[in-house]
């Protein structure tokens, strides 16, 4: 006897679901909601940091985006939705009521000893399929290092690890600093 399929739940159900259970982060993935582990001081330190870094150049720049930490998902199909640490969001103002980034170009995840690697495979290949997005950023504070995924023109993207001067995100056109990241 087979059990009866589980429906799975959309995007806006999610959003529903998770306005009422502001007391943990979640997101989607395939459908099922997942708890995400509560942050130690050092990664809530490292990502304000970082946040901080991407705002400053966004801002030099003259950028019309805006970056964010926590708070935003990034929809990658009608059932998946990450939250990732920090996002670049390019065009039109958020307004307060969106849950989830519209244009993300930019998204930003801290690696941490707990974090699991095969959990980052799977949202880094979710985020892939973000037609926006134009750069991926993993950050190891303990290697001091930085690994870049940047789209390229055949919409491929491209690894290359940096662990010194600044890291070139065009679109939207700033340069990020290592040592603005590493602070």
């Amino acid at each position: 006897m087979t059990a009866p399929a589980r429906e799975l739940m959309t995007i806006p159900e999610f959003l529903a679901w998770s306005e009422r259970h502001e007391e943990a982060r979640y997101e989607l993935a395939a459908g099922e909601i997942v708890a995400m582990p509560r942050e130690q001081p050092e990664q809530v330190t490292a990502k304000g940091k970082i946040w901080r870094a991407v705002a400053e150049a966004l801002a030099r720049a003259g950028a019309p985006c805006e970056a964010y930490v926590d708070g935003l998902g990034v929809a990658v199909d009608e059932h998946t939705v990450h939250a990732p640490d920090i996002l670049v969001n390019c065009g039109d103002p958020i307004t307060t009521e969106e849950r989830l980034a519209p244009a993300p170009i930019v998204i930003v995840e801290l690696l941490w000893p707990t974090s699991d690697p095969k959990d980052a495979n799977v949202k880094r290949e979710d985020y892939f399929r973000v037609a926006s997005l134009a750069h991926y950023l993993v950050v190891d504070p303990a290697r001091r290092a930085v690994l870049h995924y940047r789209r390229d023109a055949a919409a491929t993207f491209r690894p290359e690890t940096v662990t010194d001067g600044s890291i070139r995100l065009d679109p939207p056109g700033v340069d990020l600093a290592l040592r603005d990241i590493f602070a």
